[in-house]
């Protein structure tokens, strides 16, 4: 889908006529939550997760907590939903078998760095892994899904976005309330921003501040660029680059989690020969794209750089420590 605008701005018309479904809605979640008798894994599981749909950047965060939890001589898998695949697993992804048609775009990025589960079902995919050896989990996603029990809840904020309108779905973002998720996490990871959003101010759990930055981004500087994605929020995409120096000569929306057919491509192809540019889009979207369709296009991809590294390590030692996982 693709992010309407109304999310953005001081809550109208349209958001108000809404917002009786967003109560509904947010009831049957409270009376889920209420009712549910969370599966409790053998090993650690951490959950990163988020109170807005789209954007915020949890893969990211998940794929920087493998590199930490490496370090730490833990070995762990990633369970995710797997959105925009057909497949309800609990599959192991092969990114030499499978497509983001089958198991989703992030899924796809996920598997190049860690082993990698797609479930719908997330404690069947949490069992899965755990057989397979797993010592711990990292859970993208899956903070409203009470089918699991989290040993470590981290909820990851946009500082620039915070939390859209502040409505609740569809009359806004949220997929929950704000202070009933807040209450439920451990800490917040607020990303590329000083500013704490509004939201967060009676947050009782540590926020721990992070930067999304660009991989190699300095060679984007000067360049004309046509840039194109089909995230949560392409906006952010075309204002990196523009913050990396680069020209843009055009860009390109398109809805979150897109499956970009042959023309499209084309098009896209032509615009950025027109404008004797460069063609650039996100990891996230050329994961999507056929291996035959990427030829010649630039990808960014972004890393976490963390600015409270020490209290998230205190944080999952704490978490491994009290689950019996072996360290070192």
């Amino acid at each position: 889908m693709r992010t309407p605008e109304f999310w953005n701005e001081t809550p109208g018309f349209v958001a108000g006529l809404l917002a009786p479904v967003g109560a509904a809605i947010d009831a049957a979640g409270r009376v889920r939550r209420a009712f549910a008798h969370p599966y409790r894994a053998s090993l650690p599981v951490i959950c990163v997760g988020n109170l807005v749909v789209g954007g915020a950047g949890k893969t990211p965060v998940v794929l920087s907590l493998v590199d930490m939890l490496r370090q730490m001589g833990v070995s762990p898998h990633i369970v995710m939903r797997g959105y925009g695949g057909r497949l309800a697993g609990p599959v192991r992804i092969d990114p030499a078998v499978h497509d983001a048609a089958a198991v989703g775009d992030e899924a796809l990025l996920a598997a190049a760095q860690a082993p990698t589960w797609i479930a719908r079902d997330r404690a069947a995919g949490v069992r899965a892994a755990a057989e397979a050896g797993a010592a711990a989990v990292l859970l993208d996603d899956g903070f409203q899904n009470p089918g699991i029990a989290k040993d470590l809840a981290l909820l990851v904020v946009d500082a620039a976005y915070g939390f859209g309108n502040g409505r609740l779905l569809p009359a806004g973002p949220l997929r929950e309330r704000i202070e009933a998720g807040l209450a439920r996490a451990n800490a917040i990871v607020l990303l590329d921003g000083d500013a704490t959003p509004p939201g967060l101010a009676g947050a009782a759990c540590p926020i721990l501040r992070a930067t999304l930055a660009p991989v190699n981004g300095e060679r984007l500087a000067g360049e004309r660029v046509v840039a194109f994605a089909g995230i949560g929020r392409p906006e952010k995409f075309f204002a990196t680059l523009r913050r990396l120096g680069a020209e843009l000569a055009a860009e390109r929306a398109f809805p979150d989690h897109h499956r970009f057919s042959d023309a499209e491509i084309t098009a896209l192809r032509a615009a950025a020969q027109r404008e004797r540019a460069l063609l650039v889009t996100t990891a996230k979207d050329a994961a999507r794209l056929r291996p035959q369709a990427r030829a010649g296009i630039d990808v960014l991809d972004v890393r976490i750089e963390w600015r409270d590294r020490p209290a998230l390590d205190a944080l999952l030692a704490r978490v491994l420590e009290a689950s019996g996982a072996a360290i070192g």
